[in-house]
């Protein structure tokens, strides 16, 4: 395969209402991809409408930034039809978000839909629990979470990336 016809990986992370589990996701994953050398388009949304326009929530911004990560500047928005044909990748954060992204993909959509914790053979088809109505310990253990994960989606790219070469 010619490297002019690779598709960079880009993924979209999806929780309910983009402040909380999916702008962490989108910054671990950027933070970690980076440290790969992997080279990959990164974005989160929500299923619903509540906070489109707004920043993540602070505790998830504060728990990001005591990881290193800068996810202060995201901005909320809804899941669009535009992103099934953008993005390589769009990945849940548990099942009643796949469901609603299953349920809005138009038929030519390109993207593979997925649950975040299917790439750990230990966690396949749990959710990354929501953090929203916790306190800090959750938003703490929700990054922990995700970290796993997107350390496994990375490696999974950086292999793919290795076996396309």
């Amino acid at each position: 395969m010619h490297a002019a016809t690779q598709t960079k990986p880009a993924i979209l992370f999806v929780c309910l209402g983009n402040i909380c589990r999916s702008p962490m996701a989108e910054g671990a994953m950027r933070d970690a991809a980076r440290k790969a050398g992997l080279d990959i388009i990164v974005a989160s949304a929500g299923t619903a409408n509540y906070h489109i326009g707004n920043a993540p929530d602070p505790r998830a911004i504060a728990t990001a930034r005591a990881h290193g990560v800068d996810i202060g500047g995201l901005i909320g928005r809804q899941l669009s039809e535009n992103d099934f044909f953008t993005f390589t990748h769009i990945i849940a954060l548990d099942k009643a978000n796949i469901a609603g992204i299953k349920a809005r993909a138009p038929r030519q959509g390109k993207a593979q839909v997925e649950l975040l914790l299917d790439v750990l053979n230990h966690r396949k088809g749990e959710a990354v629990p929501d953090p929203y109505y916790g306190d800090d310990a959750d938003f703490e253990a929700c990054w922990n979470t995700i970290a796993e994960a997107v350390d496994a989606l990375v490696a999974r790219f950086v292999a793919s990336e290795r076996n396309a070469a």
